[in-house]
């Protein structure tokens, strides 16, 4: 990476609040600010990065393959993943969940009232599983309606080739914003499954792995502690906290054993943000998605979430 001067981030081909073009073909979303951070860390660029679009069947190919260096698509840490393909998660930056989407019309409460009903859910994803084991589990009825593609569901649905929609509920909430009429359909409050996003990347080179895990803790430890990309400059110079300078490289060397330089963290919150502000800008209250932050609520924030990091010391 550093003699070619990039990183090759693979990402969803089209998910808006997570990985998506605009209209200038700059790349955007919760996804891409993460992979834009590792390369702040690792090449002291938050631009230094480029980004492939992977399908969900051949996101661990291409990465095994090492046309990409790091995954970071909307993909779930499971068991199965993570000791049977050859890599490895770095650290949890979403905490997901399977839900449904249908049109508020019917006036649904629950996925169990869906018994009979033609499902669309996406080829290749732990949805698939997913959904089958929650019907089965309850003796109800469904037909899947089995898509290539998160958007090739979206438009199956919007055509009522199939009466609901299922993915993880961030996934639902990104299809319904860029529907025609996003206000005719709910998510249902049914969550049927713990889905922990995760980037992930080769098992060959562990240094590697460090280097993505510690860049995505540090984003959670500048939350917590207070520095953000307006604020890291500063507090850089002038804080007395141990821990904010740690953090921004002011004191102690905890880049040197991933080769990286001191400030490794100072520069991807500089230059991408605390997590706070890679969540608000493309999926919580500044962006169109709305999302709250429930599970992805730091541990000791107000109403708690699961969000925690490691200490840096």
């Amino acid at each position: 990476m550093r003699a070619r001067g990039w990183v090759s981030c693979g990402v969803n081909p089209g998910l808006p609040g997570f990985a998506f073009a605009d209209d200038r073909g700059a790349w955007r979303g919760f996804d891409v600010d993460i992979c834009r951070a590792v390369a702040a860390a690792t090449l002291g660029d938050a631009k230094a990065v480029r980004f492939t679009p992977v399908d969900a069947a051949d996101r661990f190919a291409a990465l095994r393959g090492g046309r990409i260096d790091v995954l970071a698509r909307n993909t779930s840490w499971t068991l199965a993943r993570d000791t049977g393909e050859g890599v490895d998660f770095a650290a949890v930056t979403y905490f997901d969940g399977q839900g449904f989407l249908a049109p508020k019309a019917l006036n649904l409460t629950s996925a169990d009232e869906l018994n009979g009903a033609r499902i669309c859910v996406q080829h290749a994803t732990a949805s698939e599983a997913n959904v089958e084991d929650y019907f089965r589990t309850r003796g109800l009825k469904y037909t899947p309606v089995v898509t290539k593609t998160e958007a090739e569901a979206r438009a199956v649905y919007q055509s009522e080739g199939c009466d609901a929609f299922t993915a993880d509920v961030s996934a639902l909430a990104s299809a319904r914003s860029v529907m025609n009429s996003p206000n005719a359909h709910v998510i249902l409050p049914t969550v049927i499954s713990k889905e922990p996003l995760a980037p992930v990347v080769r098992q060959d080179d562990p240094v590697w792995t460090d280097i993505v895990r510690w860049t995505v803790y540090s984003l959670i430890l500048a939350e917590e502690v207070g520095v953000s990309s307006k604020t890291a400059d500063e507090l850089a110079k002038s804080s007395s906290d141990p821990r904010v300078r740690r953090l921004l490289g002011a004191e102690g060397d905890f880049g040197a054993p991933m080769g990286l330089k001191p400030d490794f963290a100072y520069q991807a919150i500089l230059q991408v943000g605390a997590y706070d502000e890679i969540f608000a800008r493309n999926v919580g209250a500044q962006s169109a998605l709305k999302l709250e932050r429930g599970h992805n609520a730091l541990w000791n924030a107000a109403q708690p979430g699961l969000l925690y990091a490691p200490p840096a010391r």
